[in-house]
């Protein structure tokens, strides 16, 4: 008996070691450079999933970041920079408020022009103070990490990678005018990929087509105003002629927010993973303030209404008007709001400075979500199967609410022109309409019905680039090719060429037959036409 009860204690212990030796064999160190507000809140999920396989992650941040805070599953290195907290505050406070200012279409250009150069510039000398770090530098030299991760939505991370000669996985939505496209050679034609702030489906008219190139064309002027002086900047720090696309190019592979229940069909390369919805995996029990609340509505249910984590105060007015309206439905508003309290509110209406989002999106009381468009709010949305009153406010929100709009899984609202009327009779519809609530539950059955887990997905990736120093065996040839060899104008040159070639021999060659055969008969007639006179 003992000696059949020790054998089955080494199985066991085999097994164990089976299973957890990969973990231990395989774990290195991760540099993580994020992206501060929304961007940085998405990258938590993996981090503690990587780091509980046993990998150490440093943490790469100005020490004026907002959200970027000391963690227990990651060390956090920051470094000086010519801004403070407040600056990063109030940058993101004044993109709410410009929402709300009733301008002119022209007032708007230009105050989105100012704002994204002096953005731009607040980013960009805290990008260069990092490079510049010497000391901090020599000690990421020293480290040895065996992998970045990072958001290239800035391209800081990537000039570090490119200097430490890191393999690199890029985390991200999408790229403003779609860099990622260009960085990944990826084809991407105006006639049915709608480009950002278009708000174009994939099914245009011819119209629409003229607008989604105009747009595109657009857009390459102001990433140039906000990315090439990167490309200056890592010319100078890495002593060598890079450009932003050498730059983002150099990702091994690339983790996408998204997925295809969401976003329309369109190419795609081998290195981009999608992994939609992974942020809404981790749910919790609510508090008790929380399942009281929802206890108390009765069999009418919760509405949620939330902004997004950048803007949770508007203008007193408009605040009216949207208490209003949520006073003349029959459900309970849970609304993140830390304004000054509407004097109209009614008794249906909760404002609380904070609530937990994906937890109660997830409970079966829910009935509708009120969100500003952002990724994180459609995915969880999508993942709890919640149909949605949507207010786009910035951004990449109004292609957001057009996809979900097009889907038939909610409602769209201008958030400068709605009347408390509009926004009432869209919660109504979105509520006592089935085919809204039908709808979401169908894309929520298609967005889970896969076989892995986004969020094991992307650790897998990670793990892989560091196992194999990298993924060359998916880089396409493309990126060693000129523009004119890309769309193979050389080859069409040369054979173009030939064409003409074949075909002036064989006009030369039929214009000397006829001229063999009935030019010398012509001018016998001629001379003999002359005697005779």
């Amino acid at each position: 008996m003992a000696a059949e009860s020790r054998g089955r204690c080494q199985l066991v212990l085999g097994l164990l070691l089976c299973v957890l030796g990969p973990v231990v064999s395989h774990a290195g160190k991760i540099l993580l450079v994020p992206v501060d507000g929304s961007h940085w809140l998405s990258m938590l999920g993996i981090i503690q999933q990587l780091q509980q396989r046993g990998h150490e992650i440093v943490v790469l941040a100005p020490d004026a970041s907002m959200y970027i805070t000391e963690g227990a599953f990651y060390t956090l290195k920051t470094y000086p920079v010519p801004f403070q907290k407040e600056d990063v505050r109030e940058s993101f406070v004044s993109l709410g408020h410009n929402v709300f200012e009733n301008d002119s279409f022209l007032q708007r250009v230009i105050k989105t022009y100012k704002k994204i150069k002096k953005d731009s510039a607040m980013l960009l000398s805290g990008c260069s103070h990092l490079l510049h770090n010497k000391e901090l530098i020599a000690f990421l030299a020293e480290s040895s990490f065996d992998v970045m991760l990072t958001d290239p939505f800035l391209p800081c991370g990537p000039i570090v990678a490119q200097h430490l000669s890191l393999p690199t996985v890029f985390f991200l939505h999408a790229l403003p005018c779609h860099l990622e496209f260009e960085a990944t050679q990826c084809p991407n034609p105006f006639s049915y990929v709608p480009r950002t702030l278009s708000a174009n489906s994939d099914r245009m008219t011819f119209l629409q087509r003229v607008k989604n190139m105009l747009i595109g064309f657009s857009q390459n002027f102001l990433c140039n105003i906000v990315y090439s002086p990167y490309a200056t900047l890592a010319s100078e720090f890495l002593q060598k002629d890079v450009t932003v696309q050498d730059l983002l190019s150099s990702a091994a592979i690339w983790l996408f927010r998204s997925d295809f229940v969401k976003d329309y069909p369109r190419p795609i390369m081998p290195s981009m993973i999608f992994l939609g919805g992974i942020n809404c995996l981790l749910k919790n029990p609510l508090s008790q303030e929380f399942e009281a609340y929802v206890n108390a509505s009765g069999e009418h249910g919760i509405v949620v209404f939330s902004l997004g984590s950048m803007v949770s105060e508007i203008p007193e007015k408009k605040a009216m008007e949207i208490a209003d309206a949520l006073g003349k439905i029959p459900q309970t508003v849970l609304w993140r709001y830390t304004g000054t309290r509407p004097s109209n509110l009614a008794n249906n209406t909760i404002l609380v400075k904070w609530l937990p989002q994906n937890d109660l999106l997830a409970h079966p009381k829910t009935r509708a979500f009120i969100t500003h468009s952002g990724s994180h709010g459609i995915y969880e949305g999508i993942c709890n199967g919640v149909p949605m009153v949507m207010m786009p406010l910035f951004g990449d929100q109004m292609d957001n609410a057009k996809r979900m709009e097009t889907k038939g899984a909610g409602v769209t609202l201008n958030v400068l022109e709605m009347t408390s009327e509009d926004l009432e009779n869209a919660l109504k519809a979105v509520i006592n309409d089935k085919s809204y609530k039908e709808n979401i539950m169908r894309l929520s059955s298609l967005h889970k019905d896969r076989p892995v887990e986004p969020l094991d997905l992307a650790v897998f990736w990670v793990e892989f680039v560091m196992r194999h120093k990298g993924a060359p065996h998916l880089r396409p040839a493309a990126h060693d090719l000129t523009w004119y060899q890309y769309h193979s104008l050389d080859v069409i040159g040369f054979l173009l060429a030939i064409v003409l070639t074949v075909a002036f021999i064989a006009f030369k060659c039929c214009a000397y037959g006829y001229r063999k055969c009935f030019g010398k008969k012509g001018r016998v007639k001629k001379a003999h036409k002359s005697k005779t006179h």
